[in-house]
């Protein structure tokens, strides 16, 4: 592993743990037995949620995973020979202690240069969606992975590890105050200096509805309270089913399957979060909100800007009179893929709001993290530190 000649210190905005066959239910109360079951299929071990076999994650017990950065190429080159994604993936290998184990993980951490990390679930993707209709039984598996998380991932009942890692716990928002008390079990009682909630519409007994509605405000209002960071990161925000429409099938996304409508349409769920943050109000009521968009690029966020930007022109009162382009740069920050162009959304953003994350351990992200540094290496100095691990580490005042 090559090193690299560093200035200042790195906070990785966007760090995995793999989770164990128990991570969620582990503390899963007796009522809900069995709603989550792993089955043997074929030799193949596979999760199912509510008697129903999901493939979104095509092998949940991360035993064997992907190579960290084996997407690497893909992502930077393109695609010109058409190879399968199994093929892109290219060989898998065992997973380390690192990816299941905090102590072992400082270790790594060690070898790639980061000082600090978020540490993002990666079962927990899959939960909200496959679980709409049970408003109930989706805070009882969140809090049962929370638990889980805090015990494996977090140091002396705090979700902070070694003052290194920031284990982010989820908050599902479907009965306002389930979301409430579980935000300050894990904020007030438990440390957490982040939260993860999903870029999506929020299931409810009534059907899904906007986060950023009014309905919410009571849970907005004590995350200002309490003055955490909200994290969007990317997860099944339930946007398979319209595609499903459109190919005229009924199947979840699956991962080794090329679907170019799919892709063409991925960037919909942000989009459409973001935009509700501002068509929805929540960022008027509460424009001291701190909000990191994680792994979900930045090709989505200029043409967002432009079509609000038409809109506020025609319809100011929509807005309550308040320019959403203002609230978004005042209230968002933005994790980009280490392949996009760096400095235009630092200038589209301000530099103060762009966010590092390498998405390791994911063959997504990348094998060395602090290779990042080459994209910027022609920003100014201080830029280059906000982005790597400066503006992360004011927003979590650590």
């Amino acid at each position: 592993m090559s090193k690299v000649d560093l200035p200042y210190q790195l906070f990785d905005a966007d760090n995995h743990l793999y989770e164990t066959k128990d991570a969620l239910t582990r503390h899963l109360p007796k009522q809900y037995e069995g709603a989550i079951q792993y089955i043997e299929i074929n030799g193949r071990t596979k999760i199912a949620v509510l008697g129903q076999i999901s493939e979104y994650i095509p092998n949940p017990t991360f035993d064997v995973v992907a190579r960290p950065g084996a997407m690497e190429d893909y992502f930077k080159h393109g695609n010109p020979e058409g190879k399968s994604r199994r093929e892109i993936f290219g060989k898998s290998m065992k997973a380390i202690d690192a990816f299941r184990d905090p102590v072992a993980r400082l270790k790594v951490m060690d070898d790639l240069q980061l000082q600090r990390a978020l540490m993002f679930p990666t079962l927990a993707s899959l939960v909200e969606e496959r679980m709409r209709h049970h408003p109930e039984l989706i805070h009882a598996v969140i809090h049962s992975l929370n638990e889980w998380m805090l015990e494996e991932w977090g140091q002396d009942g705090n979700f902070v590890h070694s003052d290194r890692i920031f284990t982010i716990p989820v908050i599902t928002l479907p009965i306002v105050e389930k979301a409430i008390e579980e935000l300050n079990w894990a904020v007030v009682e438990h440390g957490a200096k982040a939260i993860l909630v999903r870029p999506a519409p929020v299931p409810g007994l009534h059907g899904m509805r906007s986060f950023a509605l009014p309905e919410f405000d009571p849970f907005w209002k004590r995350v200002v309270e309490l003055d955490v960071l909200v994290t969007m990161h990317s997860s099944d925000s339930g946007y398979s089913r319209f595609d499903a429409e459109w190919e005229g099938s009924s199947l979840e996304m699956l991962p080794f399957k090329t679907n170019t409508f799919a892709m063409t349409n991925q960037w919909r769920p942000v989009t459409d979060a973001v935009a509700s943050w501002v068509c929805h109000g929540a960022l008027n009521r509460f424009p001291d909100l701190k909000i990191a968009v994680i792994e979900n690029g930045s090709a989505w966020l200029e043409p967002l800007l432009n079509q609000l930007s038409d809109v506020f022109k025609k319809a100011p009162e929509g807005f309550g009179f308040r320019n959403p382009i203002e609230a978004i740069k005042q209230s968002l920050y933005v994790s980009p893929f280490w392949e996009e162009d760096l400095q235009r959304l630092s200038d589209v953003m301000g530099v103060d709001h762009v966010l590092f994350g390498s998405d390791y351990p994911h063959p997504e992200g990348l094998a060395e993290p602090a290779r990042y540094i080459h994209e910027i290496k022609d920003m100014p100095l201080e830029n280059q530190a906000k982005i790597m691990g400066g503006n992360l580490a004011r927003l979590l005042k650590v």
